[in-house]
């Protein structure tokens, strides 16, 4: 299973958040910056963050981002589902399969998918960052 774009950003701007020192909020144009990715990229996932209550955010002066609740209880799993629009390898309605009715492969695809979800379940956000906090924070540029 690949994940997408899209869910990589937004675990790579969670993990930013995570890291940053309390207190502190990040921008658009921060994250945008430092990982290299458009700012419409950062400002569609920081909505969909914003929108699940996952990060909080705040618009004007002294405005920005930050993570709604401690990186302990934001589960990896929940944020994957989140931000996948599919989880399926295989899109079996949409190429019409005439076996689909009796398909084992389409079982054996889903039974791996939720095998994959629930090791993902078994990490949070601190577990992403807990054991190179001090590499992150050099290389993604946070001052502690």
């Amino acid at each position: 299973m690949q994940l997408t774009r899209h869910t990589d950003y937004g675990i790579r701007i969670l993990m930013y958040l995570a890291l940053l020192p309390a207190n502190e909020r990040a921008s658009i144009d921060a994250i945008s910056e430092i990982y290299n990715i458009s700012r419409n990229n950062v400002n569609k996932i920081v909505h969909q963050l914003g929108k699940a209550k996952v990060i909080e955010t705040r618009r004007g002066k002294g405005g920005g981002f930050y993570l709604s609740k401690a990186p302990k209880h934001i589960n990896i799993g929940d944020i994957v589902m989140l931000l996948e629009s599919t989880l399926e390898v295989v899109d079996c309605q949409k190429q019409q399969c005439l076996v689909l009715p009796s398909c084992k492969f389409k079982q054996i695809l889903n039974s791996a998918t939720n095998a994959f979800l629930e090791v993902l379940k078994e990490y949070t956000l601190a577990d992403l960052v807990k054991d190179s906090k001090s590499d992150l924070t050099t290389i993604l540029k946070i001052s502690v």
